[in-house]
């Protein structure tokens, strides 16, 4: 059997797939948590600017003052997830900086 560039990559793959351990296969869902975080940040900036507009349209009279509350409440709560997603990231971000290599 002569060795080739094609032989070689064959086998590296094959060799690749055999050390792997069951379950731990690369996942083609890379691409699925970007979405994922995508649309978090999507709806929690919809929530906000429904919040502004209930706000802005319970100042002109236009809505119940219950839902401005509301909306209001909604946004409030949204920003504090957002932060407290954030914070966490960050944390743990930092505690891989700390690991040793």
């Amino acid at each position: 059997m002569s060795v080739t560039l094609a032989n070689v990559a064959a086998t590296y793959a094959q060799m690749q797939k055999a050390a792997v351990a069951p379950g731990m296969e690369a996942r083609s869902g890379a691409s699925d948590f970007s979405k994922l975080v995508s649309q978090a940040a999507e709806s929690t900036v919809n929530t906000m600017k429904q919040g502004e507009a209930a706000s802005v349209l319970g100042l002109a009279g236009k809505i119940d003052l219950s839902q401005v509350v509301t909306a209001v409440s909604n946004a409030e709560v949204t920003l504090q997830a957002a932060v407290a997603v954030r914070d966490k990231v960050v944390q743990s971000y930092l505690e891989i900086l700390r690991m040793p290599i």
